[in-house]
């Protein structure tokens, strides 16, 4: 069966950095995929993207600091992706910025031990992945944007996740 490593990627990615959004884009952000108040996702890609999100569920929903969590990714690619595909990860809280890094999506697949490698057939493929969610995680609302690309430099996809690990007050609304 065909494994496909940018899943690998943004399984980890969510899983390992967050980011926070300004207050005056944090609803923005979390109110494109109604799947939790806590976390959400956005496929910003276009058509002519290579590959298309079309579910990101994590257990446990919402994620929690110090505790292992499960991603599953579910998505199609249009054709194979090929060694040196690569995603440009920005991770922010509020206006700061924590990282912005390349990463080569294939090694990272491999170097994670991952059960999805390079090179990814054509066609619909769902990935589970589960890692350890530090418990030093601040008290913030993450911003994680993926950027990936073909080893030709094509429009490969585009992800971007919000996820909310301040704490719940009883009683308080969150928004």
């Amino acid at each position: 069966m065909a494994r496909f490593a940018f899943f690998a990627l943004l399984a980890t990615t969510l899983s390992v950095v967050c980011s926070a959004v300004p207050a005056e884009q944090q609803n923005t952000l979390l109110d494109h995929t109604a799947l939790a108040d806590r976390w959400s996702w956005k496929d910003c890609g276009t058509p002519s993207h290579l590959v298309h999100i079309q579910d990101i569920q994590i257990t446990p929903d919402p994620p929690q600091k110090g505790k292992d969590m499960t991603v599953t990714v579910v998505g199609t690619a249009d054709s194979e992706i090929e060694d040196g595909a690569y995603a440009d990860v920005v991770v922010k809280v509020g206006a700061i910025k924590l990282l912005q890094k390349e990463f080569d999506v294939c090694e990272e697949a491999r170097n994670a031990n991952a059960s999805i490698q390079c090179p990814v057939a054509e066609g619909h493929h769902k990935v589970t992945h589960t890692v350890a969610l530090p418990k030093e995680i601040p008290p913030a609302i993450f911003n994680v944007n993926i950027r990936a690309y073909t080893v030709e430099d094509e429009d490969l996809a585009c992800v971007d996740i919000g996820i909310d690990f301040r704490p719940r007050r009883p009683g308080s609304f969150w928004w």
